[in-house]
């Protein structure tokens, strides 16, 4: 199973994503809300991720970030021992730039 981290921002609030593609093709993505969402396929969670303003942790540069208004260097995907605990981790509140 790959996992992959998705971000979006609205004014200083950061929502975390997490997509996992199984071996069989098959994806799911586990949302601020708690929520596993299934999918038929990556492309259709990814497309999903797109249409909600989500962008991919992995292809996002600094300036992609600077232009959500924070830095990329200051946030890493959340971490817990697990979903429910990562649930709470979802969304982050960000430090408002001086």
């Amino acid at each position: 199973m790959r996992e992959e981290w998705w971000l979006a921002t609205a004014g200083n609030t950061l929502i975390w994503a997490r997509l996992r593609v199984k071996e069989a093709g098959t994806a799911e993505v586990f949302d601020c809300d708690g929520a596993t969402l299934p999918y038929d396929s990556e492309d259709s969670a990814r497309a999903a991720l797109m249409d909600a303003d989500f962008v991919s942790l992995e292809g996002l540069d600094a300036d992609d970030a600077d232009a959500r208004g924070f830095d990329i260097d200051a946030i890493a995907p959340p971490r817990a021992q697990d979903d429910q605990a990562l649930r709470e981790r979802m969304i982050v509140k960000l430090q408002r730039r001086q």
